[in-house]
């Protein structure tokens, strides 16, 4: 879909754009591509992150063993453990193990992956992943709706799971509010996906229609996901629909939707990482030398020394990362938390101030301020919460 008809077609443009901007409420970003439009990596997922599916968790679930109390189930294991399931019955123990095993194979991999040089050359993993993504959004979706049919009454409640001390209520609804910070982090990569675009139309034109509907379908499909778990389960629902097994059957498509998970991270995982990397090699590795390395089926390549350096380390430290905190939703709500205010809050109403000349403590520039400092006092709050949850998780 690229070229100058494309380009010249204006709708084409808003489609695309917004394909990259709801990609970005989950935290992608992007350069420009060859021609200048946007290119396929930024359709590679029209649906969220993997978190679409995730809930707070209700605490140990009665079926899980002791190990697997503190620490998520990564998706090859729930993958093995739905198998289990249909052959051995919902009680089995299905006892799993490996955890740090499957993390070093998807970091291994990701060492590789992280070779590609940039986005130019990551149009046919965009596009794998967004299959990927839009496979198992709707599976999640659907098993939730006919969980709900098949119970035949609402359940949980608007005061939400019940806690032992008001403290650690609080706690969790600090936990949640990163949680829902993180979700929209669009902005970190909106001027990249505008960079991509061509004129006329006027980018910021384009851009200012992809936004107001990528937040809409965005903000559709969180809901949609969440509110259908905690009907579907209420105080029992899963931190995952799919790898917490809230869902035992058809098993066949909830292992297909967990692969189709892993498949879609190996292309998430670079798009969140290409920015960093090309950040790396404009300012560190321009000077760096490159010697030929025979691939196989692909021949002699040059690669970079730096770029092999840097990529791998980078790789290897975010590996040891997931593998000591394996808590996923507390260690999304604190990235969310320490990253939403100054990335998506503070440096952009600083920008529209200063791009629009707003006269200081006239009444814009005040409105614009104190919504600025309630989103800064909602992000420490939710800090707080989520440093507890990823601590308090590790030293349980």
């Amino acid at each position: 879909m690229d070229g100058d008809g494309a380009h010249h077609h204006g709708g084409d443009r808003v489609r695309r754009a917004v394909a990259g901007v709801e990609r970005g409420a989950a935290g992608v970003g992007g350069r420009a591509g060859g021609h200048g439009v946007l290119r396929g990596r930024h359709r590679r997922a029209v649906l969220p992150h993997r978190r679409l599916l995730h809930f707070p968790r209700p605490g140990a679930r009665r079926r899980q063993e002791p190990h697997l109390r503190r620490r998520r189930a990564p998706l090859p294991r729930a993958i093995q453990r739905a198998n289990c399931y249909h052959r051995y019955g919902h009680d089995a123990p299905c006892s799993v193990g490996g955890d740090g095993y499957y993390m070093l194979l998807f970091g291994l991999a990701q060492v590789v992956l992280s070779q590609i040089p940039g986005f130019r050359e990551m149009t046919g993993l965009s596009v794998f992943a967004a299959v990927m993504s839009f496979f198992y959004s709707f599976v999640g979706v659907g098993l939730g709706v006919a969980k709900v049919i098949s119970n035949g009454v609402i359940m949980g409640g608007i005061g939400g799971i019940p806690m032992v001390s008001t403290t650690q209520k609080v706690w969790r609804v600090s936990q949640a509010v990163g949680d829902i910070l993180f979700a929209y982090p669009f902005s970190l990569v909106l001027l990249e996906i505008e960079d991509t675009l061509r004129s006329p139309p006027p980018e910021s034109e384009t851009m200012k229609t992809a936004t107001r509907a990528s937040i809409v379908i965005t903000a559709f499909f969180y809901l949609c996901c969440g509110c259908l778990g905690y009907a579907a389960f209420g105080d029992g629902t899963p931190g995952n629909l799919l790898t917490g097994f809230g869902f035992y059957e058809p098993y066949w498509l909830i292992g297909l939707a967990n692969l189709c998970i892993v498949l879609h991270l190996l292309g998430g995982y670079q798009v969140y990482t290409q920015p960093v990397f090309g950040f790396a090699d404009r300012h560190f590795g321009g000077a760096a030398a490159e010697v030929p390395v025979p691939v196989p089926l692909l021949g002699t390549r040059r690669v970079s020394v730096f770029r092999l350096c840097f990529r791998t380390a980078y790789v290897a430290a975010t590996t040891a990362l997931a593998v000591w905190f394996p808590y996923f939703n507390q260690v999304i709500g604190l990235l969310g938390a320490f990253t939403f205010w100054p990335l998506g809050i503070y440096f952009p109403v600083e920008m529209y101030l200063a791009r629009n000349k707003v006269a200081p403590w006239s009444k814009q520039w005040l409105a614009i301020h104190a919504f600025s400092s309630v989103c800064l006092l909602i992000c420490v709050f939710a800090s707080f919460g989520s440093a507890v949850g990823v601590f308090g998780s590790e030293t349980s």
